[in-house]
């Protein structure tokens, strides 16, 4: 597979994580509507650290770390860095039982609208990125 493959392979599965996360939003599972918007963000770090660095990604959910490694980090807004920092604990996938409770209450129809829009933008943002720097 070609370093533009493995690109298009990430970019193509955030697309996807993106458009359940719409359907997670419309249907009120909000816990998963952030899990999924996590899910988003994180793989289009990671076809921007293949684009970067042509190596498999590191096997890391943090997204701050993610964004560091694929060179955006230094490139965001403060806004875009607070939204990471505020997306990184919706990857609850193997959380316990009590945590993920408490992220489900902090997350409100409007917060999770937000979120939503947020994750959007940004992925617009980052495919720009990728897709400008041959």
């Amino acid at each position: 597979m070609t370093t533009e493959e493995k690109v298009i392979y990430w970019v193509k599965i955030s697309n996807d994580d993106l458009t359940i996360a719409e359907t997670m939003l419309k249907n009120k599972y909000r816990l998963y509507t952030g899990f999924m918007c996590h899910q988003a963000i994180e793989k289009i770090f990671k076809a921007g650290y293949v684009k970067l660095k042509n190596e498999t990604p590191p096997y890391t959910h943090h997204l701050v770390r993610l964004a560091e490694l694929s060179g955006f980090y230094e490139l965001f807004s403060e806004e875009q860095k607070v939204f990471l920092s505020n997306l990184n604990p919706l990857n609850i996938e193997a959380r316990y039982p009590d945590y993920k409770e408490r992220i489900a209450k902090s997350l409100t129809d409007e917060r999770c609208n937000h979120i939503f829009e947020q994750t959007k933008d940004l992925l617009q943002w980052i495919k720009e990125k990728i897709l400008l720097e041959k």
